[in-house]
């Protein structure tokens, strides 16, 4: 049975969400049905929205001004995966609780969700409600103090989320802000009030200036059909469809935002901003502010990134197409959102293994689609050897069981980081593990450095911040690691360095490959020859004093990486290569014959160098095999692989040289 957990007099208890909640019944069956139809979560957004539309016509009495509480919006018997989260949920002006309804069913299963009921008529004021949400707050992390909190709230709620944080910066909260009301003085919106007071009692106003709280919603879906040009039975179809939502969403808006219920929610949100505003220095907290480009109730799009330089462990990520209610709008999938910003964990600390949640299916396409283009114009081709040495096209050579340690050289720009991931995923279902440099994850300081949002797809897919203790626990969790040792110098290398390897002298990544007996898979990547040429390396920028002066700079933005190593392989200074692109030719990636680990290597330095020069050369012989070898394919340049898909069709592989 779906319950509510409420909060009276501070005293916490559960019961049946009938007796506290009497419309709830009709609720809890129809949240019930909607949980069961969330299997594929990608849905319209007509289906989405109207069963948000039926919740809350079910969920709303204009006359209840009960206290406000908290309700489980899934059955009890659905628990989440061990040792998940709390997720608290703080609703907008319109209180009902139910703006997170189309995510419930995934977040369900990674957080203990409950969500807080402002009953319509409901009068408690701004600071009362942040002590509500504060009381759960303290009493959950007395019964859990190693886990987090999650706060996630939207405009309202976002607020309160703000205020709890401030008040309370010794408990591990993380915020998720979904278009956070602190913009409310630079809005419209307060100047409402005084033309609310000024109308006539009998004047409707709940429809019109609410009804674009939702951009996308029912009247422009009616007037994008007739520009569509759908069939007119389709057409027509449709309009009912949509005239049925709007009479319906009007009904319940009415009911809402009554004229005095609407004057008391502009003055909860002006009091609100100004006190979430006047505490913002004080929140500690690890936040994520969502932000809509469209959004035309709160300037959201600007508020994101004034909030990004207030508060110190801040990311933001825009949605410029998307509206006010943005967990509402199709396309927003906020487990993917915690998936991709690296925002998920159980612990006080994260942990890059045990909170990683691989990609949905779903997710896989929609992150690897983007690359679709670029895959057919570097028309990779993949090489691997089996144990007893022969090779063969595909990752069949590949060991399935792990750890695995895949070590090769890095191409310019990293461009193999775009196919090596998906074509694991793709052809044997293992999620691959790339180590990368942490800029990818954090920033130091603001600057020049692209935003880590740019690196979203690449976390998604399990990137983990390079360093020893991430290597260890990798390792110790049996995972399949990619491993460029070369790093940065590598991937920006010089005029002439093509394929020449920077790797660092040390052996220490075969040395806690032996602690766990993992497998070493040396490989190479070949190709990044065919497309650019460096024509302005790093060696002519430094030669600039003002653009030397710059490329510092940009390097202490992100963490430092080898900065107690000599010589080019310490030399991890960020910088773009001046290139020019070449006809296209093809992208190869080969890899070589396993190399076992165990005891031997650990115990006896002198060994795993020897085993490290192994890998070096096996590295280097893959390499040479390569650029020997594609001088025989008749599919290198771009235009007969083009030819080939026309005739066999886009997704068919294309041959290579014999091997």
């Amino acid at each position: 049975m779906l319950s509510a957990v409420g909060l009276c007099n501070g005293e916490k208890h559960k019961q049946p969400l009938g007796v506290t909640l009497p419309p709830a019944r009709r609720f809890s069956a129809s949240v019930t049905a909607f949980s069961s139809r969330l299997v594929d979560y990608e849905q319209p957004f007509v289906k989405g929205f109207w069963e948000y539309l039926e919740a809350a016509k079910d969920f709303i009495r204009p006359e209840d001004n009960s206290p406000s509480r908290w309700f489980s919006p899934l059955e009890k018997s659905k628990d989440p995966c061990d040792g998940a989260p709390l997720l608290l949920f703080l609703p907008g002006i319109d209180g009902n609780g139910l703006g997170l309804i189309r995510q419930h069913h995934k977040l369900g299963q990674m957080f203990d969700i409950w969500c807080l009921h402002i009953p319509a008529s409901n009068r408690t004021s701004f600071t009362d409600l942040v002590a509500m949400v504060e009381r759960t707050v303290k009493s959950e992390n007395q019964r859990s103090p190693g886990k987090p909190i999650y706060l996630v709230g939207e405009s309202l709620g976002a607020c309160i989320a703000l205020a709890v944080a401030a008040c309370n910066p010794e408990i591990d909260l993380l915020l998720i802000l979904s278009n956070p009301a602190t913009s409310y003085g630079n809005s419209l919106l307060q100047h409402l009030a005084p033309l609310v007071k000024a109308l006539p009692d009998q004047f409707d106003l709940a429809f019109p200036s609410v009804l674009s709280l939702i951009p996308g919603g029912p009247l422009k879906r009616m007037v994008a059909h007739w520009v569509r040009g759908l069939p007119e039975m389709e057409t027509a179809a449709k309009i009912y469809q949509d005239l049925v939502i709007t009479s319906t969403l009007t009904s319940i808006l009415a009911d809402t935002f009554r004229r005095e219920t609407l004057l008391w929610k502009l003055k909860l949100l002006d009091a609100a901003a100004i006190f979430a505003n006047a505490h913002l220095h004080l929140v500690q907290a690890q936040t994520l502010i969502l932000s809509s480009g469209n959004d035309q109730i709160l300037p959201s799009k600007f508020e994101g990134k004034r909030l990004r330089k207030k508060l110190p462990k801040c990311e933001v990520r825009s949605f410029k197409d998307n509206g006010h209610c943005l967990f509402l709008e199709d396309g927003i999938d906020l487990v993917s959102i915690i998936k991709a910003t690296s925002f998920y964990r159980r612990g006080s600390r994260q942990d890059y293994v045990s909170d990683y949640i691989p990609p949905t299916i779903s997710e896989f396409n929609k992150s690897y689609g983007v690359n679709r283009l670029l895959e057919v114009i570097m028309g990779p081709v993949f090489l691997s050897t089996t144990e007893d040495g022969k090779v063969v096209r595909g990752l069949g050579g590949i060991p399935s069981e792990g750890p695995v340690l895949l070590v090769g050289n890095h191409m310019l720009l990293a461009s193999d980081k775009i196919s090596l991931p998906g074509q694991f995923v793709h052809e044997r279902n293992i999620n691959l593990r790339p180590l990368v440099h942490p800029m990818m994850f954090t920033r130091l300081r603001d600057g020049l450095l692209p935003d880590v949002s740019v690196y979203d797809m690449l976390r998604m897919m399990g990137s983990v911040p390079i360093s020893g203790t991430q290597l260890h626990n990798l390792l110790s969790a049996k995972s399949h690691i990619l491993l460029f040792p070369g790093g940065i110098r590598e991937a920006l290398h010089r005029k002439g360095e093509e394929y020449k390897l920077m790797w660092p002298e040390k052996a220490e990544f075969v040395r806690a490959a032996a602690k766990f007996g993992a497998k070493i898979v040396p490989f190479c990547g070949v190709g990044e020859d065919d497309f650019l040429r460096v024509v302005v390396d790093y060696n002519d920028q430094i030669k600039v004093p003002l653009v030397k002066e710059v490329l510092k700079r940009v390097t202490a933005e992100g963490p430092e990486v080898r900065g107690s190593l000599e010589g080019e392989e310490g030399n991890q200074d960020f910088h773009m290569p001046g290139v020019i692109p070449k006809w296209p030719g093809r992208y190869y990636y080969y890899f070589g014959k396993e190399i076992k680990t165990g005891a031997e290597e650990l115990r006896d330095r002198d060994k795993a160098k020897e085993v490290y020069a192994e890998v070096k050369k096996e590295v280097e012989r893959c390499i040479k095999f390569v650029k020997q070898r594609r001088e025989e394919d008749p599919y290198r340049p771009l235009l007969p692989r083009l030819h080939y898909h026309l005739q066999h069709g886009l997704l068919s592989q294309v041959p290579t040289f014999p091997f």
